[in-house]
């Protein structure tokens, strides 16, 4: 109830706006371009903002709309009079606003981490805002910015336009739209406007680029709105035509574009503004606001409610777990019984070593060889300095063959916060490595491998479901059969889930009874940077030549 009364509030301040706009247009005493950026920053960023805060809950200060009130009042002054000293603060009253806005997209971001592209695409509209409100303020203060007055307008309508306006309606698409073209898409449109930025200061040749990447975004964007299933026809047909005509004025950039390039100018900054400002206002984002104003998609994200450790680390982690935290209940291995995840898994097809190293692992050693990508490795030696102190993810640099020491110790339920909890703390050469907190949860009719590992002030959080492949075991943070999974690797802050970019998979698999092997791979941005060959053998099983097949 209290977030759709917020959503209610910027409602009617856009309502509100809409009026302010009207008396602009009668009694406003400054160039008529300037309404181009006027009626984005009265009707079309609040009608926005009714859309993106309308599921919000609890973390939404109720006083944004009201100073988004303030913030249009601000703007609707400065259109209605002639230049005098306050310009500068009324356009720091809008500018204030901005930053309040890219704080709400940082606080988005922050209560959700990497995932749904989509979600981001709205937070990075949200934190583009800030550097629009900067180049407003730049512009009515006339401040010397290396350009002249009239380029330094169009930054500032640019980021509200393209860089606010633009994302946020890809992200709303996003909601509806389900393909594998979608996050190409979407990056390009989240880097094009800082890469024309970045042009425009730099570069022609820069520029140009930025235009060629744009038309790539925008014309990839059209081809999914027409294999989109909207709510309705009306929204179909709106955004179609929105996104259409940004396919139109991008051609007109690119002409442009061509003639910085060359210095052979075919077309005018005078038509360039015309031209776009028409289409941005009416077409682009008047018909566009409409479309998505109709019917509203609805965010795919859902609360995460399952249990998460309690424990945080000290300074040096495994103090956490050595200093008073564990109890007297005495664990042989990971889990009590493999049956516990007789959903995913058959115990009786499943390997028998497999099932007994989870429910025995004290009966087991551990023979391992680290081996990080090379792309990562200079970061692996910056980390590595601070894993030494800290005692957690703390793995070597070389690839040498290693035995992996350790014990298990019992956590008690009151303090981390789960049932059955155990520590499995693993050590090469006496050097703690890994402090691996082990529990379970059951989501729907899945059970999934609930791992924290402790870091200084927080913790991180692996969610694995487990996936039988035969006699084998793979153990993943992937979400292999249904994105409504809990797997995944979180970062605790605050008390609140945190999707890192980072996903790992266990490949386990019997080399013969009382032998196994298994391969740990880990991605960041779904690009590899970690992988470790384990053998694990039973402690009775006669000495063999101990290398990872």
């Amino acid at each position: 109830m209290k977030g759709s009364l917020k959503a209610m509030t910027f409602f009617k301040v856009a309502c509100m706006n809409s009026v302010l706009f009207i008396l602009i247009i009668l009694y406003g005493e400054d160039s008529w371009y300037l309404l181009i950026l006027s009626a984005a920053q009265l009707i079309f960023v609040p009608y926005m903002l009714h859309i993106i805060l309308k599921e919000q809950r609890g973390w939404i200060p109720t006083f944004y709309p009201y100073f988004g009130i303030v913030a249009s009042i601000a703007i609707f002054v400065l259109q209605i009079t002639q230049d005098s000293p306050i310009d500068t603060i009324l356009a720091t009253i809008y500018f204030m606003f901005t930053i309040m806005l890219a704080i709400l997209g940082v606080n988005r971001f922050l209560h959700r981490g990497f995932v749904h592209v989509e979600e981001f695409l709205i937070d990075i509209g949200l934190i583009y805002m800030v550097i629009g409100g900067a180049w407003f303020v730049a512009h009515e203060a006339q401040i010397d910015t290396g350009f002249s007055p009239i380029i330094t307008w169009l930054t500032a309508n640019h980021f509200h336009y393209s860089a606010f306006l633009l994302p946020v309606s890809v992200g709303l698409l996003g909601r509806v739209h389900q393909s594998k073209w979608y996050p190409l898409v979407a990056t390009i449109i989240i880097i094009s406007p800082m890469v024309v930025a970045l042009g425009i200061t730099f570069s022609v040749i820069l520029e140009f680029v930025s235009v060629i990447l744009y038309i790539i975004g925008i014309y990839g964007l059209i081809g999914l709105s027409f294999q989109t299933s909207f709510q309705n026809t009306f929204q179909k047909w709106f955004v179609r035509i929105s996104y259409s005509a940004l396919g139109i004025s991008i051609l007109f950039s690119l002409i442009y574009a061509l003639g910085n390039l060359s210095e052979r100018f075919f077309i005018s900054i005078d038509f360039m503004i015309l031209f776009h400002g028409l289409i941005n206002i009416i077409l682009f984002a008047g018909i566009g606001t409409i479309g998505w104003l109709v019917a509203p998609p609805l965010s795919k994200q859902r609360e995460i409610v399952f249990p998460i450790s309690k424990i945080r680390g000290s300074v040096v982690v495994d103090e956490a777990i050595l200093n008073g935290k564990t109890d007297e209940q005495s664990y042989n291995g990971l889990i009590d019984s493999m049956k516990q995840f007789a959903y995913d898994i058959d115990t009786e097809t499943l390997s028998n070593t497999i099932i007994d190293f989870y429910e025995n692992t004290k009966s087991y050693r551990l023979f391992a060889e680290v081996y990080w990508h090379h792309w990562f490795l200079p970061l692996a030696i910056i980390y590595r300095q601070i894993s030494r102190f800290i005692k957690q993810l703390n793995l070597p640099l070389s690839s040498r063959y290693n035995e992996m020491t350790g014990d298990i110790h019992g956590i008690a339920d009151h303090i981390d916060g789960r049932s059955n909890t155990r520590a499995w703390v693993r050590k090469i050469s006496q050097e703690t490595v890994f402090v691996a907190l082990y529990s379970h949860h059951q989501s729907g009719e899945r059970t999934y491998m609930n791992i924290a590992l402790p870091l200084p002030r927080t913790s991180m959080i692996g969610i694995l479901e487990l996936n039988q492949q035969g006699e084998h075991l793979q153990l993943t943070s992937k979400k292999v059969r249904t994105t409504k999974a809990d797997s995944g690797i979180y970062l605790v802050i605050r008390n609140r889930l945190f999707r890192l970019p980072i996903e790992e998979t266990f490949d386990v698999e019997e080399v013969e009874e009382g032998l196994l092997k298994a391969r740990h791979r880990m991605w960041l941005f779904s690009i590899p940077f970690l992988h470790i060959n384990y053998r694990i053998e039973h402690k009775h099983l006669p000495q063999l030549e101990r290398k990872v097949e």
